[in-house]
């Protein structure tokens, strides 16, 4: 008895490259983690991850860029050092970046709708600047929202106060990460095959 195998194809090559794509962001989004600054006025620090969302949005559209930061999560609540400054563990989500933590995979999910669509993607260096600066805008605010909601959970903060440690803050620095994944996009070494 004989089996033939030379045609047997266990995953999908597509769906391979995905998987290694979305490994390969959620592995970026963790080490964006630990470029981190101190904010003088929020108990969070600045980092780089929100980079790594925009990118993962971008590059792999709704589905995979979501899923990508979901592994992300799930590496860091496993015990992987990904998340700010290399804390791990699934205590990350109950503290006071939990609800930005939330937000991310659906932030990267919005980002890669609003980028592509869902009818599959399309080269993002020939998206609109305007439209991908729009996508991010999206993102940054489900982030936001998940942040401060986070902030008032867990300090016991009021709207207002939370707005302002929780968004107000990182307004300049989420526009330079936009600048980033932009230049990025528009790079030729980044260009989609």
């Amino acid at each position: 008895m004989s089996a033939a195998t030379e045609n047997v194809e266990l995953v999908g090559q597509e769906i391979g490259k995905n998987v290694a794509r979305a490994a390969m962001l959620a592995a970026l989004t963790g080490a964006f983690a630990y470029v981190s600054f101190p904010n003088p006025v929020s108990p969070i620090a600045i980092t780089l991850q929100g980079l790594g969302i925009f990118l993962a949005g971008i590059f792999l559209g709704p589905v995979w860029g979501g899923l990508s930061i979901v592994l992300y999560l799930v590496a860091g609540a496993a015990g992987a050092p990904v998340f700010q400054g290399g804390a791990a563990g699934i205590g990350q989500f109950a503290g006071s970046s939990g609800g930005y933590l939330f937000a991310f995979p659906v932030a990267a999910a919005a980002i890669g709708a609003l980028v592509h669509g869902f009818d599959g993607l399309r080269d993002p260096s020939e998206v609109p600047i305007w439209r991908l600066a729009g996508a991010m805008t999206i993102g940054v605010a489900i982030i936001y929202v998940g942040g401060i909601v986070g902030l008032m959970v867990v300090l016991g903060l009021g709207p207002v106060e939370a707005f302002f440690a929780g968004a107000a803050a990182f307004i300049p620095a989420e526009a330079l990460k936009m600048a980033a994944a932009v230049g990025i996009v528009n790079s030729e070494e980044f260009s989609a095959e």
